[in-house]
């Protein structure tokens, strides 16, 4: 996803309060505890090949033996090629993914819910021909709904050795509730990596944000920043929503957040195509009627993928 405009760094604009999660919280979910958010420690997910049920062996193989805890892995046995992999479950939405790195166990998470998922896998022969590798229905009955939005995977790639994951500990050490931790993490993000206009110009059609290269290089585009920022928050088991498409016609990007409290604060963390933000509560809290049938309104999200 590439900038179009001068990226503009913002401090630390609000304080994430009770009113404003209250305003803001979806209200599918009844709040809850989730039982992974450990503030002041890490507590990172790790995935598992287990080998125990496979799909697929050449050039791909899968390994759907923990499909409960919202992920499956797939490792390429074949140099020099690239294999793209498209995930269908209940919400209808066709995920995509790719594997080009050979003999490199790769996770991708489950994010639609419980249901019937189709896996479909197909290698590259060149830019625009593709030939069919199978085809995968399974059905997922999630351990715990929050799952797919705690363990790392491919484009929210961490683990307890991360650089990030060190310094998010160091950060939300002194923490004692997620809503402290969420503000801590934002504010060291945005207030220590700058915008990319260069390699936003030149991004690859395949870019996989690297969170710790990001934080050495203190740079990044949008994308580098819902990566690291997703990353940071899942490390203390807050759940946390990375996902990508658009507001009205914008190219957008935001994170959905669970408070424990709250339940689903929709895009707490939001790119509107020019900045990183922290809900406004001026804005959600805003008397205009038009602003909160907006806002209230999911048909004006559209969402691509959610990672």
């Amino acid at each position: 996803m590439q900038h179009h405009g001068a990226f503009r760094l913002m401090a630390l604009i609000c304080f994430l309060s009770i009113s404003l999660l209250m305003s803001s919280c979806s209200k599918k979910d009844a709040p809850k505890e989730t039982g992974y958010f450990s503030p002041g420690k890490v507590s990172v997910l790790t995935p598992v090949w287990s080998g125990n049920e496979t799909v697929g062996g050449d050039p791909l193989l899968l390994d759907i033996s923990n499909i409960n805890q919202g992920y499956f892995m797939g490792i390429l046995n074949k140099a020099n090629t690239t294999v793209h992999i498209q995930i269908i479950g209940p919400d209808t939405i066709t995920y995509k993914y790719f594997v080009s790195i050979p003999d490199t166990p790769t996770v991708f998470p489950l994010t639609a819910g419980d249901g019937t998922y189709t896996i479909l896998a197909f290698e590259s022969i060149d830019e625009t021909q593709y030939v069919s590798l199978f085809s995968q229905m399974i059905q997922v009955k999630l351990e715990n709904q929050f799952l797919p939005f705690l363990y790392p995977n491919q484009f929210v790639n961490f683990s307890q050795d991360s650089d990030a994951v060190k310094l998010t500990e160091t950060l939300t050490q002194d923490m004692t509730s997620d809503v402290d931790a969420l503000s801590a993490i934002y504010g060291y993000v945005t207030g220590h990596i700058t915008y990319d206009n260069e390699k936003a110009a030149s991004v690859p059609t395949r870019y996989l944000p690297d969170i710790d290269q990001t934080l050495q290089e203190g740079t990044g585009i949008c994308f580098d920043y819902a990566s690291l920022t997703a990353a940071m928050l899942r490390s203390v088991g807050i759940p946390s929503k990375l996902s990508i498409g658009y507001s009205s016609s914008v190219k957008h990007a935001w994170i959905d957040v669970y408070i424990q409290s709250m339940g689903w604060v929709e895009h707490a963390v939001e790119f509107n195509g020019d900045e990183w933000k922290l809900m406004d509560p001026t804005f959600s809290a805003a008397d205009d009627d038009s602003i909160q049938e907006y806002i209230g309104d999911q048909s004006n999200y559209i969402t691509e993928y959610v990672r």
